[in-house]
């Protein structure tokens, strides 16, 4: 069973993605900044060092996984 921890992860990115949709939906943000947004917060997550490296790398992937898939931009 998933703990709190997934939950609260869940519910963020569903949310980050609902107001990355938004924004752009109501001309606030282009799509070239909102990929851009993505990838920096990847590169945030795959220049991480520490004990934690190993989970900083998999957020980024996720993250990239995203800005393919094209999840938080509506695309024609």
């Amino acid at each position: 069973m998933p703990d709190q921890t997934d939950h609260a992860g869940m519910a963020a990115l569903s949310i980050c993605e609902a107001l990355l949709l938004a924004m752009n939906d109501h001309k606030l943000m282009p799509e070239h900044e909102i990929v851009g947004v993505l990838r920096d917060a990847a590169a945030t997550h795959k220049n991480a060092i520490g004990p934690k490296a190993e989970t900083h790398r998999a957020v980024a992937a996720l993250i990239d996984r995203i800005i393919a898939g094209g999840n938080s931009v509506r695309r024609p």
